[in-house]
């Protein structure tokens, strides 16, 4: 009898079980309601400004029977540059630096190699334009193969305060022209993203050295003119009106 009895007793515990999931399986979920009233928008600021870094790049090319002989007789060059360039530096007028190193073969018709080619580069870069220049027209073993102008860190970086500064105005006005014009009487700020970008750099000479024109450049300052630069400050997202 009391096998019985617990028996029925599981059996009522279970059907009220079911009955307590089958209500809560189809109880209805609250869903939070989409923002309302949510306007998106966007502004922009640009400042223009002088290029104030110069960067000319030299390159020296020499070719040989053989990998080895190539190899010293343009790390003679390379280093005589260097050492040249370096006694003139300083930090922030005129950094010196190398780039590209590279030696490859040179095949004939029959596909064996018949010799070598090599090409070193090395690097002026600097806000002190006269100093660059004089030394790159100075270094006559090797050709300038490329004049970029740019804008320094700290040239870059008070453009992009001041270009923020006027986007995040005109943020704030066109967030309260339109709020108005929607019959809202205020906004609150929701989210907002800000991104810059600028132009690119201005180059003023190809990347393949060009001799006949390179010539007239030995023991006399390279002629450079630098350009102006924007750079843009972009702030979107959205405001709650209100």
């Amino acid at each position: 009898m009391k096998n019985a009895i617990y028996l029925v007793a599981a059996c009522a515990f279970l059907a009220g079980g079911n009955a307590a999931f089958a209500q809560s399986a189809v109880a209805p979920v609250s869903v939070a309601a989409e923002p309302r009233n949510v306007m998106q928008l966007s502004a922009t600021g640009m400042v223009e400004v002088q290029q104030d870094l110069l960067v000319i790049t030299l390159t020296a090319t020499k070719d040989a029977n053989t990998l080895a002989a190539a190899q010293t007789q343009l790390k003679q060059i390379l280093d005589a540059a260097l050492a040249e360039a370096k006694a003139s530096a300083q930090p922030g007028q005129m950094d010196v630096s190398t780039g590209n190193f590279s030696l490859s073969p040179r095949y004939g018709k029959d596909e064996k190699v018949m010799g070598w080619h090599g090409q070193a580069e090395l690097r002026l870069q600097g806000r002190d334009f006269a100093r660059i220049t004089a030394m790159a027209g100075k270094l006559s073993s090797m050709a300038v193969s490329d004049v970029t102008f740019a804008l320094s860190r700290e040239a870059r970086a008070k453009a992009e305060s001041e270009a923020q500064v006027q986007a995040i105005e005109q943020f704030k006005v066109r967030a309260a022209e339109l709020t108005q014009a929607f019959g809202f009487g205020g906004y609150g700020l929701r989210e907002v993203s800000v991104s810059g970008s600028g132009m690119s750099t201005v180059t003023l000479m190809g990347a393949a050295p060009m001799r006949e024109k390179m010539a007239s450049f030995a023991a006399a300052p390279v002629p450079v003119q630098p350009g102006r630069e924007q750079v843009q400050i972009s702030v979107s997202g959205s405001v709650q009106m209100r």
